[in-house]
């Protein structure tokens, strides 16, 4: 029985987000999270994020994107 994850490592884009993050003042602070965490979305999350943080519904929605627990799937 394996288990297979949906998340990815993408080590520069977790750099890249993280200083995003900070010289934004947070406001890209769910696009890092989702970077970090290795999210299969993460790019969802940026563009969400970037065009409808500011609404900040859409900050709220990219944050919880962002911090959504990772799938699973059991192969046999």
């Amino acid at each position: 029985m394996t288990i297979i994850t949906d998340q990815k490592s993408r080590p520069v884009s977790s750099v890249v987000a993280i200083l995003v993050a900070i010289f934004s003042g947070g406001y890209m602070l769910p696009w890092a999270i989702a970077a970090v965490r290795g999210n299969a979305n993460a790019w969802s999350v940026f563009w969400i994020n970037l065009l409808l943080g500011w609404t900040v519904v859409g900050w709220i929605v990219a944050l919880v994107m962002s911090i959504r627990e990772h799938r699973l799937r059991v192969v046999s």
